[in-house]
């Protein structure tokens, strides 16, 4: 993965923590479990916040480096699908195709704070130009279809290695899609949206580091990411479960019924900075809220040992 160096001994860690979960009674797991972790010599968002400061200076590259189990492995990202949503708005706001307004702010705060699917709808159809309903003739349906590739043309264009195979063309559902939103799915949900954790990844670091877009607009979605560890909905159950008080913590959850991931930045007192994504598919897995926080745990163990602490 181009932007970070793989580090032999985290991908044996992220490895061990794999099989240990399979030891604990989840045979089958590492089939199903994707992980992306990124290591940093210092904070995300000082490098943000010189690069807001001096945008016209050209920052020093960060000292990322990393490892994964499964990293390219595309799965149903669920509500993490978010994060390129919320992305996709502020290129498109920065492009001038979007107008800025209180009630796409509202949308937007909804859809990562909360995680709202209705909220996620309006973002969705004001990226692509389209709307939910009942089922359209062929060729208006075919029109249709095609404005709502526009995420995914975005995607294509950043030219991201990681991003292959992406797709990020659905909205998400609390109950299910119908009308032309079932029918866009393919008869076998074919056309269901696919990230993997790289990705994830790479999407997150380069929001947080202020390098996706202009540096106000990545200040606005750090804003949004940034949550507290008493969050019960996004925290508990996830990534951030596995932290300590006084943790800072940037994330954005997926849960379903077949599916739980976290996609996290965590700033620790005694630990490097370190960016987490976890992908984890299946029954089992979406019923598991000790998982993730385990993950996170053993890893930021890690990290302290390593300081020496």
């Amino acid at each position: 993965m181009a932007f970070y160096s793989q580090d032999p001994a985290m991908g044996q860690l992220l490895e061990n923590v794999v099989r240990a979960l399979e030891l604990e009674g989840r045979p089958g797991l590492s089939q199903r479990l994707s992980i992306t972790w990124l290591r940093y010599e210092a904070p995300l968002g000082a490098a943000a916040a010189a690069q807001a400061a001096e945008p016209q200076l050209s920052a020093p590259p960060l000292a990322v480096a990393g490892a994964a189990w499964a990293g390219a492995v595309p799965r149903y990202p669920a509500s993490v699908v978010k994060l390129v949503y919320l992305a996709a708005v502020e290129a498109w706001l920065q492009r001038r195709l979007l107008e800025d307004t209180p009630e796409l702010r509202r949308a937007l705060a909804a859809m990562v704070r909360e995680s709202s699917n209705d909220a996620t709808s309006l973002v969705v159809d004001l990226l692509s130009g389209t709307t939910s309903g009942p089922a359209l003739p062929p060729h208006r349906f075919a029109a249709w279809a095609a404005q709502r590739q526009l995420v995914n043309e975005w995607l294509a264009e950043l030219a991201w290695p990681e991003l292959a195979g992406a797709n990020a063309c659905q909205k998400t559902w609390t109950d299910a899609p119908y009308g032309r939103e079932r029918e866009f799915y393919g008869p076998g949900l074919q056309n269901r949206n696919r990230l993997n954790s790289d990705a994830v990844a790479r999407l997150l670091h380069s929001i947080l580091a202020g390098e996706l877009l202009s540096p106000p607009a990545c200040a606005r979605m750090r804003g949004l990411l940034e949550r507290p560890l008493e969050d019960s909905d996004q925290v508990q159950g996830f990534l951030g479960g596995g932290l300590p008080p006084g943790s800072r913590l940037w994330s954005k959850a997926g849960w379903m019924s077949e599916a739980r991931h976290d996609a996290a930045y965590v700033e620790a007192e005694g630990c490097d900075p370190f960016l987490l994504v976890v992908m984890a598919e299946g029954a089992s897995c979406a019923a598991d809220a000790e998982m993730l926080p385990f993950i996170c745990g053993r890893l930021l163990q890690n990290c302290r040992r390593r300081m020496g602490n």
